[in-house]
């Protein structure tokens, strides 16, 4: 029998596509479909990686014992979400050293979002609510990704993040039923982190370069200003219920055109802290490079463990 020719092997890929089938990892990919997916997975992973810092630094800052046990649960929820999407880049033929060498050499990116900084404890639960709801929104339908090994880590991910919302929204409701300092912190927060989280969506339909052909791929569903325009319809409702205003005295909902209308985004903002040169880049990658250099002692020994259970196991002929 003769081996498939390159034109039959895409066909049958394109017939899975089609289908709405998963692709898995042994199965045949074009070239341009596995970069995509490890672009896009990886710089998942990272921003589940970036993401604990500022958080992180609030663990033990928070105002209450408990406080501090959920935010601890949160950010280690986050080193496992960063776990499960490293692992799924892997079965695409790149390893975690490579994936984690181009973040701390600054050469990979991850979501804008995480290059804010997060001065006050309202910010935990606007992160929370604005942030995860916007990751949750966004990343639901990748339950769904053509990659089979995507899609399934996801799932979890997806179940987690829900968690993360309620915890955010709860930290605002409990601040806006506070003191009026408390509410205006509150409101502050709000007001920081409304427009980078409708940034985390990506740019305009007509400027996302990758976008389409996600979407041809079923790796995506739904367009970045879809995806958006489903958030802020998300998000008013329960603004209304926390008693926080939206910053935005344009959003209005269009019964004609059957949107929200909403001013628009600063892409100017968004492209520089893409580019590196957000208020905290600098300070994020330096932290995630100085833990790593710092665990390397962990690693070396987890090896070694490895090598001597393996040479115990060779020399025995059973497991350890």
């Amino acid at each position: 029998m003769t081996a498939p020719t390159e034109d039959e092997l895409h066909g049958e890929f394109d017939a899975l596509i089609a289908a709405d089938q998963r692709i898995e990892p042994r199965d045949w990919m074009p070239e341009a479909y596995r970069r995509t997916l490890i672009r896009q997975i990886s710089q998942h992973a990272h921003s589940e990686i970036i993401g604990m810092q500022p958080e992180g630094a609030w663990i033990t800052r928070a105002p209450s014992l408990k406080r501090k046990a959920i935010l601890m649960a949160k950010v280690q929820d986050e080193a496992g979400h960063g776990l499960y999407l490293y692992s799924a880049a892997q079965t695409l033929g790149i390893t975690r050293d490579e994936m984690t060498r181009q973040l701390i050499d600054g050469r990979a990116k991850y979501s804008s979002i995480f290059n804010y900084p997060a001065p006050s404890w309202a910010d935990m639960g606007a992160i929370g609510w604005l942030v995860d709801g916007a990751a949750i929104c966004n990343q639901v339908p990748l339950c769904r990704a053509s990659y089979g090994p995507y899609g399934r880590a996801m799932v979890r991910i997806c179940k987690e993040e829900s968690f993360h919302q309620r915890q955010g929204f709860e930290i605002l409701l409990s601040l806006m039923q506070g003191t009026p300092a408390q509410r205006a912190m509150a409101q502050e927060s709000v007001d920081r982190w409304y427009w980078p989280a409708l940034m985390m969506f990506g740019p305009p339909d007509d400027a996302s370069p990758n976008s389409a052909q996600s979407m041809a791929w079923k790796i995506k569903r739904f367009s970045n200003d879809e995806l958006r325009q489903r958030f802020v319809g998300m998000l008013v409702p329960q603004a209304a219920a926390l008693g926080v205003t939206l910053p935005d005295p344009a959003l209005h909902f269009d019964e004609e055109q059957g949107r929200w209308i909403m001013s628009e985004i600063d892409w100017t903002e968004f492209h520089e802290v893409l580019a590196g040169r957000g208020p905290l880049n600098a300070e994020r990658i330096r932290n995630r490079r100085d833990a790593h250099e710092e665990g390397a002692w962990v690693r070396e020994a987890a090896a070694a463990y490895a090598a001597k259970k393996a040479a115990r196991t060779a020399a025995t002929g059973r497991a350890a």
